[in-house]
């Protein structure tokens, strides 16, 4: 029975890395998540909630949702709207809203920095 141990003197290299996902609560709900950070910057690039939610293949009911969640937990409105005028209405987001999402973005990448670091560090 001479098999062959071809992997009994081979390193096999393998990368790890450690997954996470980070949410910020507000009174015990969540304000912020990916999800909501996605849709709040899709509302910013597409300056319409209804336009944002299709590019996320959402529901406008489930945008709707999300951001009025987020604007009942936060300490600001996140969004602000227009209404009518030439080319119709459209959304944007305040000075608060854009605060928290570059905030959320920051505190997001640092996060996976010292996740990688850790993992860069053991003996695994």
């Amino acid at each position: 029975m001479g098999g062959s141990t071809a992997f009994a003197n081979k390193y096999i290299i393998m990368e790890y890395k450690i997954k996470s996902r980070i949410w910020i609560e507000a009174d015990g709900h969540i304000l912020l998540g990916e999800g909501r950070i996605s849709l709040l910057k899709a509302i910013e690039e597409t300056g319409s909630l209804t336009k944002a939610a299709k590019s996320l293949k959402m529901s406008y009911k489930k945008a709707w949702s999300l951001i009025d969640a987020v604007n009942s937990r936060a300490k600001e409105a996140v969004i602000q709207t227009s209404i009518g005028g030439k080319r119709g209405g459209g959304t944007a987001l305040t000075p608060y809203g854009k605060s928290l999402v570059e905030t959320f973005d920051t505190i997001n990448e640092k996060c996976w920095e010292f996740l990688d670091e850790q993992i860069s560090k053991s003996n695994l």
